[in-house]
């Protein structure tokens, strides 16, 4: 298993190289598929991925990514837009529950509306990340918070896990593992500073990134937990079966899906 997690993650890396570095339309392209696998899997959970409330979800998916593409043509057009569109599709849920009353239960429709921001908004934010003026180094915290706080939090996990951190939800991880996790992250957000500054042209603030990475993994570990909960809350192991060794889409995302916003405007702010 440890060999098939291994060639999994070196493929995803492989794939996330490939189209982070030059961005545009095929990065977009490549969430936008991404985030539509991982809806479905959520949905599934709820037995709405196949139903109209499923569909809806699909195509104002697809008409999100299509206005954040070329919104961003003029991106001070953006956010009325979104909102336009969220306010649109909270309306046509509504109106597949009344006239398709009493199929629907209100959790379904929640599910829906929930899996829409969670999954496809939040996810979308590795692309705008990618998209802003220093994006190209920046939108490298997402993985340095999320895969490499995770890897870190393993590796501590197993050398010196005594004390658990939430048993109820994941046995397995410790407080020291979830240490191990801050910190490890805090040490490559130094290390990837130092390579930016060493190796380009664009000057960043080290304390910065070190900074990032520590709170981003906080709240990368938060993600990770979350997901669990859900897990366990409807009794199942993995959202699904697409990466060998890892599960499904939300599976091996679900940390990037709450980091990735944070980092934007950790970004924009910072």
């Amino acid at each position: 298993m440890f060999k098939t997690r291994l060639l999994s993650g070196v493929l995803l890396l492989v794939i996330a190289l490939l189209t982070i570095i030059p961005g545009g339309d095929i990065l977009l392209a490549l969430i936008a598929a991404i985030s539509l696998i991982g809806l479905g899997e959520l949905l599934r959970v709820f037995q709405t991925d196949r139903s109209a409330l499923g569909v809806c979800a699909y195509i104002f998916a697809v008409v999100y990514f299509l206005s954040l593409r070329f919104a961003y043509l003029l991106p001070e057009n953006f956010p009325p837009v979104f909102a336009l569109l969220a306010m649109a599709y909270v309306i046509v849920l509504l109106a597949i529950m009344v006239f398709a009353f009493p199929k629907y239960k209100i959790e379904q429709l929640m599910a829906s509306f929930f899996g829409f921001f969670y999954v496809v908004v939040m996810l979308s934010f590795v692309y705008q990340i990618r998209m802003l003026p220093i994006g190209v180094f920046s939108v490298w915290l997402i993985f340095i918070c999320s895969w490499g706080s995770d890897t870190f939090a393993y590796c501590a996990g197993m050398l010196l896990g005594k004390h658990k951190l939430a048993p109820k939800l994941s046995p397995k991880k410790s407080i020291e593992g979830a240490v191990g996790g801050v910190v490890g992250a805090a040490v490559l957000g130094l290390l990837y500073a130092l390579a930016i500054n060493a190796w380009s042209d664009t000057h960043v603030a080290v304390l910065l990134f070190v900074i990032i990475g520590a709170v981003g993994s906080i709240i990368s570990q938060i993600g990770d937990l979350a997901a669990s909960a859900m897990k366990r809350q409807y009794d199942i192991k993995d959202y699904g079966r697409l990466i060998p060794g890892h599960g499904g889409i939300l599976d091996r995302f679900d940390s990037v899906i709450i980091t990735a916003p944070i980092i934007f405007y950790f970004t924009i702010i910072l």
